[in-house]
Protein backbone atom coordinates (compact mmCIF):
# COMPACT_ATOMS: atom_id res chain seq x y z
CA UNK A 1 0.00 0.00 0.00
CA UNK A 2 1.44 3.24 -0.65
CA UNK A 3 1.37 6.09 1.54
CA UNK A 4 -1.35 8.63 1.18
CA UNK A 5 -1.03 12.32 0.12
CA UNK A 6 -2.49 14.70 -0.83
CA UNK A 7 -1.01 17.74 -2.48
CA UNK A 8 -3.23 21.19 -2.03
CA UNK A 9 -2.97 24.35 -4.36
CA UNK A 10 -4.95 27.94 -4.35
CA UNK A 11 -5.09 28.18 -0.70
CA UNK A 12 -2.94 29.44 2.03
CA UNK A 13 -2.83 29.96 6.10
CA UNK A 14 -1.30 33.14 5.81
CA UNK A 15 -3.71 36.47 4.21
CA UNK A 16 -6.89 35.85 3.33
CA UNK A 17 -8.15 33.89 5.70
CA UNK A 18 -10.90 32.20 3.56
CA UNK A 19 -8.24 30.63 1.92
CA UNK A 20 -6.90 29.55 5.24
CA UNK A 21 -10.47 28.11 6.02
CA UNK A 22 -10.63 25.89 3.28
CA UNK A 23 -7.06 24.39 3.50
CA UNK A 24 -7.78 23.87 7.40
CA UNK A 25 -11.17 22.41 6.31
CA UNK A 26 -9.32 19.69 3.83
CA UNK A 27 -6.45 18.89 6.43
CA UNK A 28 -9.90 18.39 9.45
CA UNK A 29 -12.11 16.45 7.82
CA UNK A 30 -9.59 14.13 5.62
CA UNK A 31 -6.90 13.00 8.58
CA UNK A 32 -10.16 11.48 10.07
CA UNK A 33 -11.50 9.84 7.13
CA UNK A 34 -7.69 8.64 5.47
CA UNK A 35 -5.51 7.47 8.39
CA UNK A 36 -2.38 8.23 7.85
CA UNK A 37 -2.34 10.98 5.01
CA UNK A 38 0.21 13.60 4.76
CA UNK A 39 -0.34 17.18 2.31
CA UNK A 40 1.81 19.40 0.54
CA UNK A 41 0.48 22.71 0.19
CA UNK A 42 1.88 24.53 -2.88
CA UNK A 43 2.00 28.09 -1.43
CA UNK A 44 1.84 31.50 -2.94
CA UNK A 45 3.54 32.53 0.62
CA UNK A 46 5.59 30.22 1.45
CA UNK A 47 7.50 31.79 4.16
CA UNK A 48 4.28 33.21 6.04
CA UNK A 49 2.53 29.89 5.79
CA UNK A 50 5.59 28.17 7.16
CA UNK A 51 5.00 30.68 10.18
CA UNK A 52 1.41 29.99 10.87
CA UNK A 53 1.23 25.91 10.23
CA UNK A 54 0.10 24.61 13.49
CA UNK A 55 -0.13 20.98 11.25
CA UNK A 56 2.42 18.10 11.64
CA UNK A 57 0.91 16.30 8.60
CA UNK A 58 1.43 19.62 6.21
CA UNK A 59 4.76 20.82 4.53
CA UNK A 60 4.50 23.95 2.51
CA UNK A 61 6.43 24.01 -0.61
CA UNK A 62 7.23 27.40 -2.05
CA UNK A 63 5.58 27.53 -5.57
CA UNK A 64 5.17 31.70 -6.66
CA UNK A 65 3.25 32.28 -9.30
CA UNK A 66 6.62 33.20 -11.80
CA UNK A 67 7.60 29.71 -10.31
CA UNK A 68 4.40 27.45 -10.56
CA UNK A 69 4.08 28.76 -14.17
CA UNK A 70 7.74 28.70 -15.74
CA UNK A 71 9.54 26.32 -12.99
CA UNK A 72 7.02 24.09 -12.31
CA UNK A 73 5.02 23.18 -15.01
CA UNK A 74 8.34 22.94 -17.15
CA UNK A 75 9.40 20.52 -14.84
CA UNK A 76 5.88 18.60 -15.00
CA UNK A 77 6.19 18.49 -19.08
CA UNK A 78 9.90 16.94 -19.23
CA UNK A 79 8.14 14.30 -16.31
CA UNK A 80 5.77 13.38 -18.71
CA UNK A 81 7.87 12.99 -21.91
CA UNK A 82 10.94 12.06 -20.46
CA UNK A 83 10.55 9.40 -18.31
CA UNK A 84 14.29 8.65 -17.68
CA UNK A 85 14.80 11.84 -15.94
CA UNK A 86 12.15 11.36 -13.58
CA UNK A 87 14.15 10.23 -10.56
CA UNK A 88 16.52 13.04 -10.89
CA UNK A 89 13.45 15.56 -11.76
CA UNK A 90 11.43 14.07 -8.11
CA UNK A 91 15.09 14.70 -6.38
CA UNK A 92 15.43 18.24 -7.32
CA UNK A 93 11.91 19.48 -7.41
CA UNK A 94 9.92 19.25 -3.91
CA UNK A 95 6.99 20.73 -6.15
CA UNK A 96 7.43 17.33 -8.35
CA UNK A 97 7.90 15.03 -6.15
CA UNK A 98 4.58 15.96 -4.30
CA UNK A 99 3.12 15.95 -7.04
CA UNK A 100 4.04 12.62 -7.99
CA UNK A 101 3.65 10.96 -4.92
CA UNK A 102 0.05 12.28 -4.35
CA UNK A 103 -3.00 10.40 -4.92
CA UNK A 104 -4.66 13.80 -5.99
CA UNK A 105 -4.33 17.42 -6.21
CA UNK A 106 -6.68 19.56 -4.58
CA UNK A 107 -7.15 22.78 -6.44
CA UNK A 108 -8.92 25.36 -3.96
CA UNK A 109 -8.66 28.44 -6.01
CA UNK A 110 -11.99 30.07 -4.92
CA UNK A 111 -13.37 31.07 -8.51
CA UNK A 112 -11.73 30.05 -11.72
CA UNK A 113 -12.84 30.14 -15.48
CA UNK A 114 -14.33 33.28 -14.90
CA UNK A 115 -15.66 36.02 -17.57
CA UNK A 116 -14.10 39.30 -16.22
CA UNK A 117 -10.89 37.74 -14.76
CA UNK A 118 -8.66 36.78 -17.63
CA UNK A 119 -5.95 37.92 -15.98
CA UNK A 120 -5.70 35.20 -13.96
CA UNK A 121 -6.57 32.87 -16.67
CA UNK A 122 -3.28 31.52 -16.95
CA UNK A 123 -2.89 31.14 -13.49
CA UNK A 124 -6.05 29.00 -13.15
CA UNK A 125 -4.87 26.81 -15.69
CA UNK A 126 -0.76 26.69 -14.35
CA UNK A 127 -2.27 25.51 -10.72
CA UNK A 128 -3.51 22.39 -12.51
CA UNK A 129 -1.62 21.67 -15.36
CA UNK A 130 1.44 20.14 -13.88
CA UNK A 131 -0.23 17.54 -12.07
CA UNK A 132 -2.24 16.93 -15.33
CA UNK A 133 1.48 16.13 -16.93
CA UNK A 134 2.56 13.97 -13.79
CA UNK A 135 -0.93 11.93 -14.24
CA UNK A 136 -2.32 12.91 -11.01
CA UNK A 137 -6.17 13.37 -10.89
CA UNK A 138 -7.20 16.92 -9.85
CA UNK A 139 -10.41 17.75 -7.72
CA UNK A 140 -11.57 20.58 -8.06
CA UNK A 141 -12.63 22.04 -4.48
CA UNK A 142 -16.34 23.95 -4.34
CA UNK A 143 -15.79 27.04 -6.09
CA UNK A 144 -17.33 29.04 -8.46
CA UNK A 145 -16.50 28.79 -12.31
CA UNK A 146 -18.22 30.47 -15.40
CA UNK A 147 -20.00 31.75 -17.18
CA UNK A 148 -18.15 31.13 -20.07
CA UNK A 149 -19.19 33.93 -23.08
CA UNK A 150 -15.31 35.53 -23.17
CA UNK A 151 -13.61 33.41 -26.04
CA UNK A 152 -10.29 32.84 -24.43
CA UNK A 153 -12.23 32.00 -21.39
CA UNK A 154 -14.67 29.23 -23.54
CA UNK A 155 -12.13 27.72 -24.84
CA UNK A 156 -9.54 27.48 -22.09
CA UNK A 157 -12.53 25.91 -19.90
CA UNK A 158 -13.38 23.88 -22.78
CA UNK A 159 -9.71 22.36 -22.94
CA UNK A 160 -8.75 21.52 -19.54
CA UNK A 161 -12.40 21.53 -17.17
CA UNK A 162 -12.89 18.21 -18.69
CA UNK A 163 -9.77 16.93 -17.80
CA UNK A 164 -10.46 17.54 -14.38
CA UNK A 165 -11.16 14.33 -11.98
CA UNK A 166 -13.95 16.42 -10.07
CA UNK A 167 -15.51 19.56 -10.15
CA UNK A 168 -17.51 20.60 -6.88
CA UNK A 169 -19.61 23.43 -8.08
CA UNK A 170 -20.65 26.11 -5.15
CA UNK A 171 -24.04 26.49 -6.19
CA UNK A 172 -26.70 26.71 -8.41
CA UNK A 173 -25.72 29.37 -11.02
CA UNK A 174 -21.76 27.93 -10.93
CA UNK A 175 -23.41 24.08 -12.06
CA UNK A 176 -25.98 26.25 -14.22
CA UNK A 177 -22.92 27.15 -16.34
CA UNK A 178 -20.74 24.10 -15.88
CA UNK A 179 -23.49 22.17 -17.26
CA UNK A 180 -24.06 24.34 -20.05
CA UNK A 181 -20.32 23.92 -20.78
CA UNK A 182 -20.88 20.21 -21.36
CA UNK A 183 -19.57 19.06 -18.35
CA UNK A 184 -20.46 16.00 -16.86
CA UNK A 185 -17.83 15.33 -13.79
CA UNK A 186 -19.49 17.63 -11.45
CA UNK A 187 -21.05 17.38 -8.21
CA UNK A 188 -23.32 19.92 -6.22
CA UNK A 189 -21.95 20.62 -3.20
CA UNK A 190 -20.90 23.70 -0.91
CA UNK A 191 -18.03 26.14 0.05
CA UNK A 192 -15.50 23.76 1.88
CA UNK A 193 -15.25 25.96 5.01
CA UNK A 194 -18.40 25.15 5.97
CA UNK A 195 -16.96 22.34 7.33
CA UNK A 196 -14.17 24.36 10.00
CA UNK A 197 -14.22 23.04 12.92
CA UNK A 198 -14.07 25.58 16.09
CA UNK A 199 -11.67 24.06 18.91
CA UNK A 200 -13.02 25.97 22.06
CA UNK A 201 -9.89 28.01 22.39
CA UNK A 202 -10.65 30.29 20.74
CA UNK A 203 -12.82 32.46 23.15
CA UNK A 204 -9.60 32.29 25.50
CA UNK A 205 -6.73 33.12 22.26
CA UNK A 206 -8.93 35.93 21.05
CA UNK A 207 -9.30 37.50 24.70
CA UNK A 208 -5.95 37.76 25.09
CA UNK A 209 -5.95 40.26 21.74
CA UNK A 210 -9.08 41.75 22.33
CA UNK A 211 -11.59 43.40 25.11
CA UNK A 212 -14.41 40.82 24.30
CA UNK A 213 -16.76 42.08 26.43
CA UNK A 214 -17.57 44.71 23.91
CA UNK A 215 -19.92 42.08 22.73
CA UNK A 216 -21.79 41.78 25.82
CA UNK A 217 -24.33 44.52 25.39
CA UNK A 218 -25.77 46.27 22.82
CA UNK A 219 -26.68 45.62 19.55
CA UNK A 220 -23.04 44.41 17.46
CA UNK A 221 -22.86 44.73 13.76
CA UNK A 222 -19.73 43.16 12.11
CA UNK A 223 -18.35 45.05 8.97
CA UNK A 224 -16.24 43.09 6.55
CA UNK A 225 -14.76 45.62 3.48
CA UNK A 226 -12.63 44.19 0.52
CA UNK A 227 -10.00 45.77 -1.13
CA UNK A 228 -10.89 43.83 -4.36
CA UNK A 229 -14.58 45.66 -4.32
CA UNK A 230 -13.12 49.08 -3.38
CA UNK A 231 -10.84 48.45 -6.36
CA UNK A 232 -14.18 47.98 -8.61
CA UNK A 233 -16.53 50.25 -6.91
CA UNK A 234 -13.26 53.18 -7.14
CA UNK A 235 -12.72 52.27 -10.59
CA UNK A 236 -16.37 53.27 -11.58
CA UNK A 237 -15.54 56.51 -9.72
CA UNK A 238 -16.59 55.47 -6.49
CA UNK A 239 -15.43 56.01 -3.12
CA UNK A 240 -15.34 52.97 -1.43
CA UNK A 241 -13.62 54.28 1.50
CA UNK A 242 -15.70 57.38 2.52
CA UNK A 243 -18.75 55.36 1.87
CA UNK A 244 -18.11 52.80 4.03
CA UNK A 245 -16.80 55.02 6.97
CA UNK A 246 -20.22 57.41 6.44
CA UNK A 247 -21.94 54.07 6.78
CA UNK A 248 -20.53 52.89 9.75
CA UNK A 249 -21.26 56.70 11.28
CA UNK A 250 -24.30 55.74 10.67
CA UNK A 251 -24.65 52.47 12.44
CA UNK A 252 -22.64 54.06 15.71
CA UNK A 253 -25.18 57.30 15.58
CA UNK A 254 -28.16 54.85 15.84
CA UNK A 255 -26.79 53.29 18.57
CA UNK A 256 -25.22 50.03 17.93
CA UNK A 257 -21.75 49.25 18.08
CA UNK A 258 -19.64 48.20 15.23
CA UNK A 259 -16.56 45.54 14.81
CA UNK A 260 -14.50 46.04 11.63
CA UNK A 261 -13.56 43.21 10.66
CA UNK A 262 -10.33 42.30 7.79
CA UNK A 263 -11.05 38.59 6.83
CA UNK A 264 -7.74 38.78 4.75
CA UNK A 265 -4.82 40.55 6.52
CA UNK A 266 -1.10 40.21 5.74
CA UNK A 267 0.15 42.31 9.24
CA UNK A 268 3.85 42.12 8.05
CA UNK A 269 2.93 43.46 4.31
CA UNK A 270 2.02 46.82 2.92
CA UNK A 271 0.89 45.04 -0.31
CA UNK A 272 -3.21 44.93 -0.81
CA UNK A 273 -3.00 41.67 -2.46
CA UNK A 274 -4.95 39.20 0.01
CA UNK A 275 -4.79 42.33 2.63
CA UNK A 276 -7.70 44.37 3.69
CA UNK A 277 -5.67 45.77 6.75
CA UNK A 278 -4.43 49.17 5.08
CA UNK A 279 -8.14 49.58 3.38
CA UNK A 280 -10.01 48.93 7.00
CA UNK A 281 -6.91 51.17 8.92
CA UNK A 282 -7.96 54.16 6.49
CA UNK A 283 -11.66 53.73 7.11
CA UNK A 284 -10.98 53.17 10.90
CA UNK A 285 -9.20 56.48 10.68
CA UNK A 286 -11.85 58.30 8.68
CA UNK A 287 -14.31 56.96 11.34
CA UNK A 288 -12.15 58.12 14.10
CA UNK A 289 -11.64 56.78 17.24
CA UNK A 290 -14.74 55.97 19.09
CA UNK A 291 -15.85 53.32 21.99
CA UNK A 292 -18.80 51.74 19.98
CA UNK A 293 -15.86 50.97 17.42
CA UNK A 294 -13.62 47.40 17.32
CA UNK A 295 -11.48 47.22 15.37
CA UNK A 296 -9.66 43.57 14.34
CA UNK A 297 -5.85 45.09 13.72
CA UNK A 298 -4.27 41.88 13.58
CA UNK A 299 -4.11 39.11 11.40
CA UNK A 300 -5.95 36.17 13.31
CA UNK A 301 -6.35 32.49 12.34
CA UNK A 302 -9.51 31.20 10.51
CA UNK A 303 -11.24 29.61 13.80
CA UNK A 304 -10.46 32.83 15.85
CA UNK A 305 -12.31 35.09 13.18
CA UNK A 306 -15.05 32.97 13.09
CA UNK A 307 -15.71 33.51 16.33
CA UNK A 308 -15.52 37.27 16.38
CA UNK A 309 -17.96 37.15 13.36
CA UNK A 310 -20.35 34.59 15.55
CA UNK A 311 -20.24 36.82 18.37
CA UNK A 312 -21.99 39.59 15.81
CA UNK A 313 -25.88 39.99 15.60
CA UNK A 314 -25.37 41.29 12.21
CA UNK A 315 -22.89 41.24 9.71
CA UNK A 316 -21.98 43.15 6.28
CA UNK A 317 -19.81 41.47 4.09
CA UNK A 318 -17.89 42.41 0.82
CA UNK A 319 -15.57 39.42 1.57
CA UNK A 320 -16.80 36.22 0.30
CA UNK A 321 -15.86 34.11 3.21
CA UNK A 322 -16.64 36.91 5.99
CA UNK A 323 -20.23 36.17 4.46
CA UNK A 324 -19.35 32.33 4.73
CA UNK A 325 -18.54 32.47 7.98
CA UNK A 326 -21.23 34.46 9.23
CA UNK A 327 -23.55 32.30 7.54
CA UNK A 328 -22.29 29.19 9.07
CA UNK A 329 -22.97 31.42 12.75
CA UNK A 330 -26.36 32.47 11.40
CA UNK A 331 -25.37 35.86 11.58
CA UNK A 332 -28.09 37.57 9.88
CA UNK A 333 -25.70 39.00 6.83
CA UNK A 334 -26.29 41.66 4.16
CA UNK A 335 -23.86 41.13 1.28
CA UNK A 336 -21.90 43.57 -1.03
CA UNK A 337 -20.45 41.79 -4.15
CA UNK A 338 -19.19 41.82 -7.62
CA UNK A 339 -20.05 38.11 -8.97
CA UNK A 340 -22.40 35.28 -9.01
CA UNK A 341 -20.36 33.77 -6.08
CA UNK A 342 -22.14 35.51 -3.60
CA UNK A 343 -26.17 34.84 -5.05
CA UNK A 344 -25.71 31.18 -4.99
CA UNK A 345 -24.58 30.67 -1.63
CA UNK A 346 -27.16 33.14 -0.23
CA UNK A 347 -29.22 31.16 -2.28
CA UNK A 348 -28.64 27.85 -0.31
CA UNK A 349 -30.12 29.39 2.92
CA UNK A 350 -32.96 31.03 1.02
CA UNK A 351 -31.22 34.52 2.07
CA UNK A 352 -30.54 35.21 -1.71
CA UNK A 353 -32.79 38.60 -0.96
CA UNK A 354 -29.77 40.26 1.15
CA UNK A 355 -27.32 40.47 -1.76
CA UNK A 356 -26.45 43.73 -3.10
CA UNK A 357 -24.57 44.45 -6.85
CA UNK A 358 -21.82 46.47 -5.44
CA UNK A 359 -23.34 48.83 -8.38
CA UNK A 360 -26.69 49.62 -6.25
CA UNK A 361 -25.20 49.59 -2.88
CA UNK A 362 -25.07 53.68 -2.46
CA UNK A 363 -24.78 54.54 0.95
CA UNK A 364 -28.39 55.59 1.28
CA UNK A 365 -29.74 52.18 -0.84
CA UNK A 366 -27.15 50.70 1.83
CA UNK A 367 -28.54 51.91 4.78
CA UNK A 368 -32.16 51.22 3.58
CA UNK A 369 -31.11 47.22 3.11
CA UNK A 370 -29.33 47.10 6.36
CA UNK A 371 -32.52 48.53 8.41
CA UNK A 372 -34.79 46.15 6.66
CA UNK A 373 -32.13 43.42 7.64
CA UNK A 374 -32.60 44.49 11.00
CA UNK A 375 -36.08 44.75 11.30
CA UNK A 376 -36.13 41.05 9.78
CA UNK A 377 -33.10 39.49 12.27
CA UNK A 378 -35.18 37.27 14.03
CA UNK A 379 -36.82 35.76 11.61
CA UNK A 380 -33.40 35.68 9.21
CA UNK A 381 -31.44 33.85 12.11
CA UNK A 382 -33.90 30.77 12.11
CA UNK A 383 -34.08 30.43 8.40
CA UNK A 384 -29.93 30.56 8.95
CA UNK A 385 -30.33 27.79 11.45
CA UNK A 386 -32.61 26.28 9.75
CA UNK A 387 -30.43 25.67 6.48
CA UNK A 388 -27.58 25.50 7.99
CA UNK A 389 -27.49 21.25 8.82
CA UNK A 390 -27.86 20.86 4.48
CA UNK A 391 -25.21 23.34 3.26
CA UNK A 392 -22.78 21.91 6.02
CA UNK A 393 -23.88 18.14 4.70
CA UNK A 394 -22.94 19.43 1.04
CA UNK A 395 -19.45 20.73 2.10
CA UNK A 396 -18.85 17.82 4.30
CA UNK A 397 -19.73 15.34 1.05
CA UNK A 398 -16.61 16.51 -0.81
CA UNK A 399 -14.59 15.62 1.96
CA UNK A 400 -16.00 11.53 1.39
CA UNK A 401 -15.22 12.15 -2.44
CA UNK A 402 -11.74 13.17 -2.35
CA UNK A 403 -10.95 10.57 0.70
CA UNK A 404 -12.28 7.66 -1.45
CA UNK A 405 -10.03 9.07 -4.47
CA UNK A 406 -7.22 8.79 -2.43
CA UNK A 407 -7.98 5.22 -0.40
CA UNK A 408 -8.48 3.70 -3.66
CA UNK A 409 -5.50 4.89 -5.15
CA UNK A 410 -2.96 4.07 -2.53
CA UNK A 411 -4.47 0.67 -1.89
Amino acid sequence: MVAPHVTIIGSALAGNKGASAMLESAIQTLTPRVPGVSFTLLSMYPEEDRAQNVYDNLDIVAAQPRQLGVTINSLALLYRVLPPLRPLIRKNSKAIAALAKSQVLLDQGGITFTDGREKFLLYNVASILPAMFVKTPVFKCAQAIGPFKNSINHRAARIFLPKVHTIVTRGAKTHEFAEGLGLSNLFAGADYAFSLQLDGTESAAVSKEFDMTFFDSGTVVGVSPSVVLQKKVDARDGDYIGQTADFIKHLLASGRKVALVPHSAREQSTKTHNNDLPLCREIFDRVGENANLLFIDKELPSQQLRYIIGECDLFVASRFHAMVSALAMAVPTLVIGWSHKYQEVLEMFGAEQWAMPHSEAELGSLIERFEQLAESRTEVAASLQHHLPAVKERSLAQADLIAAIVTNRSA
